[in-house]
């Protein structure tokens, strides 16, 4: 983790540790929990997307609410509790957004949401970024195959695209 991700986290709460046999909920996020989803997703993306510049990060957050979130079908995992630890966004047999908190991370929350987007939502397709060898490595876990890749972004910058389909 970067000296920058690893101040900015350190300033959220952590949620608490989520044992194994608990289990989440999903369910479709209200407009007062978007707030918590730019936060994960901020905190996500600190975390693991070391290669996109700060100007970037900044250029695409506001996106978020104005374009990508009303695009998509979003669900998100809340603990016992109701708070939010990760969340999902699909379309037409896609996923196209998953973000979970980094502290919840290796704890099964994107797991349950990607099950649920498999087995509910019918999704059998998923681009990643090739620079972030943990979301590759956990989507084809999953059973995820590289299909195709594209050397842009959605956005048109250098961050290469791996297509994946279910193998």
């Amino acid at each position: 983790m970067t000296a920058r991700a690893q101040s900015w986290h350190a300033l959220r709460p952590a949620p608490p540790k989520i044992p194994a046999a608990m289990p989440l909920m999903l369910d479709t996020p209200t407009d007062a929990d978007l707030p918590t989803l730019v936060e994960i997703w901020e905190a996500a993306v600190r975390a693991t997307h070391h290669f996109l510049p700060e100007s970037d990060l900044q250029v695409i957050k506001p996106l978020l609410r104005e374009q990508y979130f009303p695009a998509v079908q979003l669900t998100c995992a809340r603990d016992e509790s109701g708070r939010i630890l990760g969340f999902l966004g699909s379309a037409e047999g896609m996923v196209e957004m998953l973000f979970v908190d980094p502290s919840c991370h290796g704890q099964g929350v994107g797991k349950r949401l990607m099950r649920h987007a498999i087995d509910e939502l019918g999704a059998t397709r998923v681009d990643v970024n090739e620079q972030n060898p943990q979301a590759v490595g956990f989507y084809q876990h999953l059973g995820f195959v590289v299909t195709d890749r594209s050397r842009l972004d959605g956005g048109g910058r250098p961050f290469p695209i791996l297509h994946m389909s279910l193998g």
